[in-house]
């Protein structure tokens, strides 16, 4: 069985991977720009495509889902044995934990990211055919409307539903009650995060996304662009 304090070292270590600020990091080292005090101020991937350009958003984004996928994959090995019945269970918390250590990292004042690409790193290895519905569902939207944030929820809304058809009546078996809990609690979380965009967008206010460029950096910067960021 899974030691008690094993618990805690696979949300440890996932929760501190979770919470490398990639976007931070990225647009410092390579424009000496503080992404916090552009655009909307988030450290995600949206945020600084919008400031930054595509080539560095794109770059941040496939670092925030890596960092989402990797732990997920090598973390709870370290711990329990694949075959162990609490296996399943510990893939579930250290991906959480990465989400969390995402959105609430303890270097940052704990004020992070929104969780969709970290999450996405997540589900890919949590729920790959849901993960499908999911970008599925984020990529008719964007065409759409060309709003990340309303892409963001409608992913997040789809991967919940797929999750719950694939497990069917095993949903909240002993063996698959923690991936149950994990497919409403995410999008959940990942809704509520973008509670202040789901009200814009509703008002009609919220902005379509276009990538910006490192020029465009000090002008961005304006109180009302604030929170638009979306990853």
């Amino acid at each position: 069985m899974f030691a008690d304090y094993f618990w805690f070292f696979v949300a440890a270590c996932s929760y501190l991977v979770g919470s490398v600020p990639f976007g931070l990091l990225v647009a410092r080292l390579f424009t000496g720009t503080d992404i916090r005090k552009a655009g909307s101020g988030n450290i995600g991937a949206t945020n600084v495509a919008r400031t930054l350009g595509a080539k560095w958003g794109i770059l941040v984004l496939l670092l925030d889902a890596l960092k989402g996928l990797l732990p997920v994959l090598l973390i709870p090995p370290l711990f329990v044995s694949p075959e162990s019945p609490d296996f399943d269970h510990a893939r579930v918390l250290s991906g959480v934990a990465t989400i969390l250590g995402h959105m609430f990292p303890l270097w940052l004042g704990f004020r992070g990211g929104k969780g969709v690409a970290t999450s996405l790193g997540v589900i890919l290895v949590l729920g790959p055919w849901s993960t499908l519905v999911a970008v599925t569902g984020f990529a008719l939207t964007f065409l759409l409307t060309r709003i990340v944030a309303l892409s963001s929820i409608v992913a997040a809304v789809a991967f919940g539903v797929a999750q719950f058809i694939q497990l069917g009546s095993t949903a909240f078996t002993h063996q698959k009650w923690s991936l149950a809990a994990f497919s409403i609690a995410v999008p959940l979380l990942i809704i509520i995060r973008h509670w202040s965009n789901l009200g814009r967008i509703m008002r009609g206010e919220e902005k379509k996304f276009s990538f910006g460029s490192r020029n465009k950096t000090e002008t961005t910067s304006t109180e009302e662009n604030r929170n638009q960021g979306s990853s």
